[in-house]
């Protein structure tokens, strides 16, 4: 059998707005390097580096050199696609799959998630790559391990999916897990390029031939400001995956967490020894002597420009503190 190409590509495109004040438009949360003395996107590329003949980054003009920097650092080839201006998720995996030759596999991950037991995660990736191999486009459901709301959900009848669902309610959540067909939607994909774009003509004909035409023109790896800006901005998910009669599921059983909000970042320097008081209470970004009087699992966050204080069950409330901030135009965000 001839072995297809794989090729590793990452999504760098968000913001991480619910991790503000860490995260900011000049530097967003998969490039701070408070995990381990690495970013989670130096991370991303380490991990995968052995499971893929080339790398391709999806970035936007305000982060491609931060990808650069760390690319460079460990003599990394890739290939650079630059978006002018984001256009979500459907878009973003267009370019890669039309950089690509139709019967390359790609693997397309998130530049910020954190993923341990390696061996189940190269295992995952190695039954996607066979299902895509086959002309499937695979989605990686995560198993859950409690009832998360913060996270979207797979159900699932053995590896075929029954229905894509949006982030649920505490009882949805809890009734999701009791059911047990349910998967945390990790936001990873693997199919060959020609499948994807074939699916994309079909299910979001405007959003192919508009990222079809950007693609085109694009000088470098950079892609017009002007045509991109025609490109519908819709979600993979809600392009193709919850339409295409392709779909299959991996469920998989490696540590995973999209650090998507202060809570999960909690969790997780935890589990690599970061300090907290005898009533749970964090202190990120300084070493600065910090007191807690009265108050249990709450995190203060200290940047140079602006505090952040919350209990941690409210990690999801920061969105709104960002929110705010974006409708004054504040520079705070920047």
């Amino acid at each position: 059998m001839e072995m297809n190409s794989i090729t590793h590509v990452i999504l760098t495109g968000g913001v991480g707005s619910r991790l503000w004040p860490l995260s900011r438009k000049s530097k967003p949360k998969q490039y701070l390097d408070i995990f381990d003395g690495k970013s989670l996107f130096e991370m991303t590329v380490d991990r995968n580096k052995n499971l893929a003949d080339k790398v391709m980054v999806v970035g936007n003009i305000d982060n491609c050199h931060l990808s650069k920097a760390v690319l460079e650092k460990s003599s990394t080839e890739y290939i650079d696609i630059i978006e002018s201006t984001p256009r979500n998720t459907a878009a973003a995996i267009a370019f890669a799959a039309f950089a690509s030759s139709a019967d390359d596999i790609l693997i397309v991950t998130p530049s910020d998630h954190i993923i341990g037991e390696i061996q189940l995660y190269e295992q995952a990736i190695q039954e996607a790559i066979e299902k895509a191999a086959k002309g499937f486009i695979v989605t990686f459901g995560i198993v859950p391990t409690k009832p998360e709301t913060g996270y979207g959900y797979i159900e699932r009848k053995g590896d075929n999916v029954v229905s894509f669902r949006e982030k649920p309610n505490q009882v949805s959540a809890r009734d999701f897990i009791a059911k047990g067909n349910f998967l945390w939607n990790s936001g990873m994909f693997c199919f060959k390029a020609n499948v994807f774009l074939e699916e994309l003509k079909v299910y979001a004909p405007e959003v192919y031939e508009t990222s079809k035409l950007a693609w085109e023109s694009n000088k470098d790896g950079i892609l017009d400001l002007e045509l991109s800006l025609t490109i519908p901005s819709i979600s993979v998910d809600y392009a193709i995956m919850e339409r295409s009669k392709k779909i299959k599921v991996v469920s998989s059983h490696f540590e995973w967490s999209d650090l998507g909000s202060f809570e999960s970042v909690y969790d997780y320097l935890i589990t690599i020894g970061h300090s907290v008081d005898e009533n749970g209470n964090m202190v990120i970004g300084t070493n600065n002597y910090t007191a807690f009087i009265g108050v249990k699992d709450t995190i203060f966050v200290h940047t140079e420009s602006a505090n952040l204080i919350l209990k941690k069950e409210f990690s999801q409330d920061v969105k709104s503190v960002y929110h705010l901030l974006e409708r004054e135009k504040s520079s705070l965000l920047n």
